[in-house]
């Protein structure tokens, strides 16, 4: 969370003539509710079973780019089928930089927002201590700090 793979995804789908997708946004859409609504009125384990389906929606759609959930890699061996199906990229962030992002957006992200200023940078950093040996399967690691329009120009990307 909070790395820009939504921003950087719109940028780069574009730039590679590719059709853009946010995971969340089809979630919502299909849902007819938010991802904070979702969590907070059917809990965690059910919006996973969503994400899992919806991610699965995507197995015969080609030429184009999936921004996930940052926890989407990490749950019903989700990592493997995104491996298997297209180029997984991961968005290497430390935590200050994840901590700074998410504190303008804290209210919309229903695993912090009652989080106090402290807390929260322990969460994140627990979390990516959680989700690290997921996010290390990707095929392709970017840091955030240098991310530009023209980096995947640099890389093969395969089934996206």
């Amino acid at each position: 969370m909070g790395t820009g793979k939504t921003y950087w995804g719109k940028i780069w789908a574009q730039y590679n003539g590719l059709i853009f997708y946010d995971l969340d946004e089809v979630i919502e859409k299909k849902e007819g509710k938010t991802i904070a609504a979702i969590f907070e009125k059917e809990g965690e384990g059910y919006f996973r079973k969503l994400e899992t389906a919806a991610l699965h929606t995507f197995f015969e759609k080609e030429n184009c780019m999936i921004a996930c959930g940052g926890g989407t890699p990490c749950f019903d061996d989700n990592i493997e089928w995104m491996n298997k199906n297209g180029t997984v990229i991961y968005l290497l962030a430390k935590p200050q930089y994840i901590f700074d992002r998410v504190m303008e957006e804290k209210i919309e992200r229903p695993l912090i927002n009652k989080l106090n200023t402290a807390e929260l940078l322990f969460f994140i950093e627990q979390k990516l201590k959680e989700r690290e040996p997921f996010y290390n399967q990707a095929k392709i690691i970017l840091s955030v700090n240098e991310l530009e329009e023209k980096i995947l120009s640099n890389y093969q990307l395969i089934n996206l």
